[in-house]
């Protein structure tokens, strides 16, 4: 059977940084921190106090606010995010069977904030007083039934769970889903709103997090010796996947095609990765072998790049073990975004997906910021150190990785 091309012609983000991909793309590009002191909670009891959070995000100016107060912040943004994608794709403007459009936006963690509550009230007033919309609220597929009831779209519609891969496996799965001709179009991404007591207490209590409470904006620092953990960050990115010959003869704005997805499991460690990097490098040689690439196809490397000690070196030899490192392939440009927008779990592959895109179509690649001292571990790339760097960039790979030890690679193309 001959696999469909899929494309990309809308994309959507709520980030640290604000609502809305140009807003996120100019910051990164700038090598803005959108790290600070944690508002939503009180941290007087916690050892971490600093998070990536969308403090300027008000939901009530873009959903309705008996709507929004039945959502969980983590369903909030993925509404505004696909809201912004769908609107950016004139998916309004088409007429469309809505059982040919699905909808992939997916949480690693779903509703924490809204179990948190009302776990709460239920241990100081007993159980009638949690909430009859507890449920509806907190589950992990609510985000992708909301936008299809918003816009009457009836194909496809789930949640991928992986952890961290989260977004990237929904965005791999949702073009799956199209090349195979079970749907035409696919709203895919990742959310994620986990500043809480119950998510900050319980990643630091596994000692994930950075604890540089003085410097919020150098605390994420990729591939940096002095680096001591990652940072909690909040937010969404939705794509509008889409079939080629039904976005081209509809006269849609391709952003780009993707072509490649590789998948694996670590099958070493809950929390830690494979030392080698073996997961990491079979997810990008898989993803390189779909899309029919050669790694020097490839210019640009948007790399899982969290700030720990372990996963940094692991996946820096695993890229380097596939591509080449600077003594053999002097044209590979990678960098963590994440030093810039934090952590952002099961909605970072999404984000993340938007930033390889935008490199391609502006051929400009995000910096790593805050890498001072490279750490004489990690492999010898170019990690485009504190500012961005001009490239002409064809294609661009995107890693994922989660605890549990799953592995996703994306690439893009340029059309």
């Amino acid at each position: 059977m001959t696999k469909r091309r899929v494309v990309i012609t809308g994309m959507g983000a709520v980030t640290p940084f604000g609502v809305g991909v140009d807003t996120f793309w100019n910051s990164i590009i700038a090598g803005k921190s959108g790290i600070s002191l944690t508002e939503a909670m009180d941290t007087t009891k916690h050892t971490v106090k600093i998070s990536g959070e969308c403090k300027t995000f008000d939901p009530e100016k873009y959903i309705d606010p008996k709507d929004a107060k039945k959502m969980d912040r983590f369903t909030q943004f993925a509404v505004v995010a696909a809201d912004e994608a769908i609107k950016d794709a004139k998916l309004e403007e088409v007429d469309i069977d809505p059982y040919r459009i699905g909808v992939m936006v997916s949480s690693a963690a779903g509703g924490f904030k809204t179990f948190e509550k009302n776990h709460k009230a239920i241990l100081e007033k007993g159980p009638t007083k949690c909430s009859p919309f507890t449920i509806p609220m907190m589950i992990v597929d609510m985000p992708s039934g909301r936008i299809s009831m918003k816009y009457g779209y009836k194909g496809v519609n789930k949640a991928v769970v992986s952890a961290c891969a989260t977004g990237s496996h929904s965005i791999g799965d949702a073009f799956r889903t199209i090349q195979y001709g079970d749907a035409d179009i696919m709203i895919a991404g990742g959310c994620e709103a986990t500043i809480c007591d119950v998510g900050i207490g319980a990643f630091s209590a596994a000692r994930t997090l950075s604890k540089r409470n003085d410097e919020p904006e150098k605390a994420s620092r990729p591939y940096d010796k002095d680096r001591d953990g990652f940072i909690m960050s909040e937010g969404a990115g939705v794509l509008v996947l889409e079939e080629y010959e039904m976005a081209k003869k509809r006269g849609a704005h391709i952003y780009a095609e993707i072509v490649g997805y590789g998948q694996s499991a670590d099958a070493y460690d809950m929390v830690a990765p494979c030392p080698e990097g073996n997961g990491a490098t079979k997810a990008m040689e898989l993803a390189l072998s779909d899309a029919g690439l050669k790694p020097q196809d490839v210019q640009y490397i948007n790399t899982h790049g969290t700030s720990t000690g372990l996963g940094d070196i692991a996946e820096s030899q695993a890229v380097a073990r596939v591509f080449g490192d600077l003594t053999t392939n002097k044209n590979l440009y990678v960098s963590s975004t994440k030093s810039m927008h934090g952590h952002m779990l099961g909605a970072t592959g999404a984000v993340e997906g938007i930033a390889c895109i935008k490199t391609i179509n502006e051929n400009i690649v995000p910096p790593t910021i805050n890498l001072d001292n490279q750490d004489e571990r990690v492999a010898n790339l170019n990690y485009v150190p504190h500012k961005a760097q001009k490239a002409e960039v064809h294609a661009a790979l995107s890693n994922s990785f989660g605890f549990g030890g799953h592995n996703a690679s994306l690439i893009f193309k340029e059309i």
